[in-house]
């Protein structure tokens, strides 16, 4: 019996997200959106590639909840996106509103699954779906600091003129603007970064980092990123249904951690099955750990507005 995953949002995201996991063959996969034809049509279009690629996934679109009944999990894409000019945080009270619908719905049709946030605003996005779902906070977990922390190691790597695989690094912190790269920890090959290079230039990758998905909306002037952040979820969605138990920087719900109380922030997690199995804590230096705790506090103030417009 393969695995399920709905992912809700039949937009770029979302999409690009259903396909990525049908051409792997390993699960079957129910896109869901509002908007009629849309999810049926591009549902109908890659399951027809399952003959070249050599996936006997199952496939289906569509505008109801009662397809995803007993997922395994739950892929939450769906929101307005960015436009040029806007920041993640501007999106927050029309979005609280959709994921909050789409959690309702999901979460009592599928009560054993896990929850992937992708909406933005990210960090607060992942802190209604855990109200509204009820479920422990192992079971929803978000995704941005992969994409932050590929964003990272991709312009690292390109500026080295290495394989971005001999590139380690993690990005903390809320998804957004406050993001926090440890360039502590950060190296190549074994070699600290700072090693590598200046401390400018280094500040200048950084910024770019941040910069990552806004310097795209505003390429893009009608849309926003969607081939990086699908391949981050599909790693998420692959290490919880395979169990590979990855060391990944992800949106978990912080009980004390990093001195952080009741609040999802991006940190690296241990995620495997049983969805967020441990916050794995890293040594960060003091200005980090200050730069961690302010993206909280912005983190913190974004639910605030949730709570006063609720």
């Amino acid at each position: 019996m393969k695995n399920k995953v709905t992912v809700v949002g039949a937009g770029n995201v979302g999409a690009t997200t259903a396909q990525r996991i049908f051409d792997g063959g390993y699960a079957d996969v129910v896109l869901v959106d509002i908007v009629e034809g849309l999810p049926q049509g591009k549902a109908l279009d890659m399951s027809q590639s399952g003959p070249i690629l050599r996936s006997d996934a199952a496939i289906v679109g569509t505008n109801s909840y009662e397809e995803t009944s007993n997922s395994d999990i739950v892929v939450i894409t769906s929101g307005i996106a960015r436009k040029p000019g806007m920041s993640r945080d501007d999106l927050l009270l029309t979005n609280m509103k959709i994921v909050s619908s789409v959690v309702k719905e999901t979460s009592k049709r599928s009560p054993n699954s896990i929850h992937v946030i992708v909406t933005n605003p990210l960090d607060a996005m992942a802190q209604r779906a855990l109200e509204v779902s009820g479920f422990s906070p192992e079971k929803v977990v978000g995704m941005a600091g992969i994409l932050d922390t590929a964003r990272y190691r991709t312009f690292l790597a390109q500026e080295l003129n290495v394989s971005v695989e001999s590139v380690a690094a993690h990005v903390l912190g809320g998804h957004g603007d406050t993001m926090v790269p440890v360039i502590g920890s950060t190296n190549v090959a074994g070699t600290p970064i700072s090693q590598l290079i200046n401390q400018n230039r280094l500040e200048e990758i950084v910024q770019r980092a941040r910069d990552g998905g806004a310097e795209i909306v505003n390429y893009l002037k009608t849309g926003s990123a969607y081939y990086a952040p699908s391949a981050s979820i599909v790693q998420m969605v692959q290490s919880i249904l395979f169990d590979k138990k990855e060391i990944l920087p992800c949106a978990a719900f912080l009980e004390g951690e990093y001195d952080i109380n009741g609040l999802f922030v991006g940190v690296p997690i241990k995620i495997g099955k049983s969805g967020v199995e441990e916050i794995i804590t890293i040594e960060l230096s003091s200005s980090e750990q200050k730069a961690l705790k302010n993206s909280a506090n912005s983190v913190k103030e974004l639910t605030e507005i949730m709570y006063k417009n609720d």
